[in-house]
C-alpha cells in the first residue's frame, strides 16, 4: 500500500510545482508588459505623429512676430503694446500668459517671410492661441528714405511687393496654425505733422486698405487700424525719435487689440 502511495504523492507534488512555476511565469510576464507600457509614450506622441499633445492648464500662449513695434522700441518701460496687451489679457482671463516675442527691429516683409521658415518660429506659431504682428512700416518708410523724395511710383512698387509678401506671411501662419486668431496691427502716419502730410496720409491709408483686403481673404486674420489713434495728437504718443510710439502710444494700441480678443471662462480664447 505504501509503495503505491509514494508515486502518487510524488506525481501530485510535481504537478503542484509545475503549476506554481507556470503561474509565476505569467505573473512576471504581465508585470513586464505593464512596465513596458508605462515607459512607452502615448500613440499621439510617437515619432511621425504631428498631433500636439493636449495642454494641461489654462495658460494662454501668445506668439508675437514682426518689426520694432512688436519689439516695443520707444517704450521707456520696455513693454511695448505686447507687454500692455498681456497685462490686460491677464485681467480678463485670470490665467497666466506665455509669450514668445520673435520680432526684429528693422524687419521688412521679405525678412518675415524668411523668418517664418525657421523651425523654432514655426513651433511658436503652431503652439499659439493668439498671434500678434506688425509689419509694413519699414517697407513703406525705409528708415525715412521714402520721405526724401516721395517718389509715388517707387512707393507703389513697394506696396505691390509688400502685399505679395503679406499674403505669403498669412498663408504660412495659417499652414502652421489654422485655429489661432491673428491680429495684424496696422500702420499709422508718424509724419502727419510734417510737410507733405496730405500725401503721406494718403499713402498710409492706401497701404492699410490693401493690407486689410488681403487679411480678409484668410480665416481669423484681423487687420487692426491704428491710424486714427495717432491722427490728432501724434506728438503726444510718439517717442523722441518721432517714429515709434511712446508708452502712451503703445497702451492705446494694446487697448484696441485687447478689445478684440474674447477670452472664455477657462482662460482660452474663442
Amino acid at each position: 500500500m505504501k509503495k503505491r502511495t509514494l508515486p502518487v504523492i510524488i506525481a501530485i507534488s510535481s504537478f503542484s510545482v509545475l503549476l506554481f512555476l507556470f503561474g509565476l511565469g505569467w505573473a512576471v510576464k504581465d508585470q513586464l508588459v505593464d512596465t513596458h507600457s508605462e515607459l512607452q509614450p502615448s500613440t499621439k506622441e510617437t515619432a511621425g505623429n504631428t498631433e500636439p499633445s493636449a495642454k494641461k492648464d489654462n495658460k494662454i500662449t501668445v506668439a508675437a512676430i514682426g518689426d520694432s513695434l512688436t519689439r516695443g522700441t520707444g517704450d521707456d518701460n520696455g513693454k511695448g503694446y505686447v507687454g500692455y496687451l498681456i497685462e490686460q489679457l491677464k485681467k480678463k482671463s485670470g490665467s497666466s500668459i506665455a509669450v514668445a516675442n520673435s520680432a526684429i527691429k528693422g524687419e521688412r516683409s521679405e525678412g518675415l517671410v524668411e523668418q517664418l521658415k525657421q523651425p523654432q518660429i514655426q513651433r511658436q506659431i503652431a503652439n499659439a492661441d493668439v498671434i500678434v504682428m506688425t509689419i509694413g512700416g519699414n517697407d513703406l518708410f525705409r528708415g525715412g528714405e521714402a520721405l526724401q523724395s516721395l517718389d509715388t511710383n517707387s512707393i507703389e512698387d513697394s506696396r505691390i511687393q509688400y502685399i505679395k509678401n503679406l499674403e505669403i506671411i498669412y498663408g504660412a501662419i495659417r499652414k502652421q496654425n489654422p485655429k489661432a486668431e491673428v491680429f495684424h496691427v496696422g500702420l499709422y502716419n508718424p509724419f502727419i505733422n510734417m510737410q507733405e502730410s496730405e500725401l503721406t496720409t494718403a499713402i498710409v491709408r492706401d497701404w492699410n486698405f490693401a493690407a486689410a483686403e488681403s487679411a480678409a481673404k484668410f480665416e481669423k486674420v484681423v487687420y487692426i487700424p491704428t491710424f486714427d489713434l495717432f491722427q490728432l495728437r501724434a506728438e503726444d504718443y510718439l517717442y523722441s525719435d518721432q517714429f515709434h510710439p511712446n508708452a502712451e502710444g503703445y497702451k492705446l494700441i494694446a487697448e484696441r487689440v485687447a478689445s478684440l480678443i474674447t477670452v472664455q471662462e477657462e482662460g482660452k480664447t474663442k
